[in-house]
């Protein structure tokens, strides 16, 4: 294994452990403002109960992902300096923001927020939630501005080997980062709700603090049940953008080979890249690819075939996480609107069977969001600047064996600090909240 090899790994290795705990950060932090928010205007006991536990879950998730989200920056400099000295002026720029506005706001307001208690008024301690909620979306904003530059850059021209800026403005409103931020954040919505709901089944199967867990499973699966369906809606506008600015990555997400009008979209396809051909096709839908890229089930789609090889993303990779997102989309959607239903029924809090499913459920959200950016990062392949800079021209020039080294070091650091935190994370979901 090469230097560029190993270097990416240990980049998506070190980008997926921190990413399994800001999806939490970001959905739970909304939830918990809510419930403060709900103490403050009622006064009643169990909301404040219920913001101290699931804000004590919060706080060791955005520790962990404190700790392993800064580790990841240096990357940058370390194995991929050429990348770095060729975006540095745009990249650069909105990294630094993220950094010293957003991420630093949101460090001091939860500080704020986690000693101020005894502090602040009730009315104040509430809103410093709500600031920390915004401030972490803030900084969600950010990041994904320099992801979606990436993934289709604008705003710079090319002067003396290097991409300057030209045009801030341009970067942070273009179209596809707007649509990345929705669509990261709804899924940020999604895992926390089922968090919240899986925690709160495992609790109300054994019969404990019922009203407490109610409430919450309540506030859960209406987050859920709005998220999943809104997530399907912005992803069929985010395929038709795809299709425009990486068709590519669109063919690939389906094995599509061939360019034709009335494209179609298959359950299950089984790649064979060296033969350019699918192996397997089960399920075939007649236009839903030429709808999903162009709204047009008549569009024409290109085809994986009129694209250079050497500018094709590894296509088994990027269609089983997009099949496998779409599938887990699908059961988010099924198993809210199952629930909504017993709730309207009167039968959601006596079904033992929809309450064992959901606290069985709370791994697939995040799953889901393994696959999405896998998908997404996998997908862009072979560029790491999508059209300006590919990825194998980017990497620093180390020794293999350096980059290896510090791989082993990171999986072994970050699993122990991984399984302390998960560890002192399930410690307190299955005690459950203190007695009032």
């Amino acid at each position: 294994m090469d230097a560029v090899f190993l270097s990416r790994l240990q980049f998506a290795a070190a980008t997926l452990f921190h990413f399994t705990f800001v999806p939490l950060t970001l959905g739970l932090s909304f939830l918990i403002a809510y419930m403060e928010t709900k103490y403050v205007r009622t006064g009643d006991a169990t909301w404040l109960r219920m913001t101290k536990f699931w804000g004590k879950i919060f706080l060791v998730n955005f520790v962990v992902g404190v700790v392993t989200g800064i580790t990841l920056e240096f990357q940058f400099g370390t194995n991929w300096s050429r990348y770095s000295a060729f975006v540095g002026d745009v990249f650069g720029s909105l990294l630094a923001i993220e950094a010293t506005v957003a991420f630093f706001l949101e460090s001091t307001l939860i500080g704020v927020w986690a000693f101020g208690w005894k502090k602040l008024s009730k009315r104040a301690h509430a809103i410093v939630m709500w600031l920390v909620a915004l401030a972490g979306s803030l900084s969600a904003i950010w990041i994904l501005m320099a992801n979606s530059w990436m993934q289709h850059p604008v705003g710079y021209t090319i002067r003396n080997g290097r991409a300057e800026l030209t045009s801030f403005i341009e970067v942070v409103t273009q179209k596809f980062a707007v649509l990345m931020f929705f669509h990261t954040i709804s899924a940020a919505f999604i895992l926390s709700a089922f968090v919240v709901m899986g925690i709160s089944a495992y609790h109300l199967l054994k019969r404990r603090h019922e009203d407490f867990f109610v409430r919450s499973f309540k506030i859960g699966l209406a987050v859920a049940l709005v998220f999943s369906f809104f997530e399907f809606a912005e992803g069929h506008v985010h395929g038709a953008d795809l299709a425009l600015k990486q068709p590519a990555k669109l063919a690939a997400m389906d094995a599509h080979w061939e360019t034709e009008a009335r494209a179609p979209i298959y359950l299950f396809t089984w790649p064979d890249e060296e033969n350019e051909r699918n192996v397997i096709e089960i399920g075939r839908i007649p236009g839903m690819l030429s709808l999903l890229a162009h709204h047009d089930m008549d569009a024409t789609v290109i085809g994986l075939k009129d694209i250079p090889k050497d500018e094709r993303p590894p296509v088994a990779i990027v269609n089983m996480t997009f099949k496998g997102m779409v599938a887990l989309g699908s059961l988010f959607c099924l198993l809210t609107l199952t629930g909504a239903f017993l709730w309207w029924r009167k039968k959601l809090f006596t079904s033992r069977w929809y309450l064992a499913i959901m606290t069985l459920a709370v791994p697939l959200p995040y799953l889901c969001i393994y696959f999405g950016w896998t998908m997404a990062e996998v997908g862009r392949q072979p560029w790491i600047v999508y059209g300006l800079l590919k990825t194998a021209d980017a990497a620093s020039p180390v020794a293999a064996g350096n980059v290896a080294a510090t791989l082993v070091a990171f999986i072994l650091v970050y699993g122990l600090l991984g399984a302390a935190g998960i560890y002192f994370m399930a410690k307190t979901a299955l005690e459950g909240p203190k007695e009032a």
